[in-house]
């Protein structure tokens, strides 16, 4: 199953980011472009948000210098550009895999894409990993840890809730059930032409 894959390589993301645990740390993606476009895009896209969640508790910090919270304020902009980019290419290997299939008579739309259902599988993995962390921590008290396996328990079975919940809609696509209509997110704030602010600065 699809899902399999996915939550497969999103572990392993994970777990290899936080063997340097550093958001300055180089990327490298294990998948060829090449040989593997979906696990590519899927190891690249978790990459990015593992990263990101870094960045959400770096900004965090009460004590951060403002200076220092401005450019990583500009990293995550930049970061959740990226990350909407990734996710419109994985829609595109979809369209193109069925490119071929004839939707049926009565098929009807899914509320979201196949991507964006993978982009919350995605940051599902990495709020299970943290969770699994905080369940675990040795200087946790005894409440703390139980408050945090019972989180820990919904968002597993909310894993697998997901996951069956991709895996039929690829299924219904792939018979003709569902047919797929992807809309750009056309973000207007990074736009020089469409945010006032940045107009105004040309």
């Amino acid at each position: 199953m699809f899902s399999e894959k996915a939550n497969a390589i999103f572990q392993d993301v994970i777990k290899t980011y936080k063997i340097l645990n550093t958001v300055d740390q180089p990327f490298t993606n294990k998948y060829d472009k090449q040989e593997d476009v979906l696990a590519h895009l899927l190891y690249r896209k978790c990459w990015i948000d593992t990263v990101q969640w870094a960045y959400e508790d770096i900004i965090r910090d009460p004590e951060i210098d403002p200076v220092a919270a401005l450019t990583l304020k500009r990293k995550i902009d930049a970061s959740n550009q990226d990350r909407t980019d990734t996710v419109e290419y994985i829609d595109s290997y979809f369209l193109d895999k069925y490119k071929e299939i004839t939707p049926k008579e009565n098929a009807t739309i899914n509320s979201e894409s196949p991507a964006w259902a993978i982009d919350r599988l995605s940051i599902l993995a990495l709020k299970i990993y943290h969770m699994d962390v905080e369940v675990n921590r040795e200087d946790a008290t005894a409440e703390h840890k139980a408050a945090c396996k019972k989180k820990l328990d919904v968002l597993l079975e909310q894993r697998v809730d997901l996951s069956t919940a991709i895996d039929t809609l690829l299924a219904d696509i792939e018979n003709g059930d569902k047919y797929m209509k992807v809309y750009k997110q056309m973000k207007m704030y990074n736009d020089d032409e469409l945010n006032p602010v940045l107009r105004g600065k040309k």
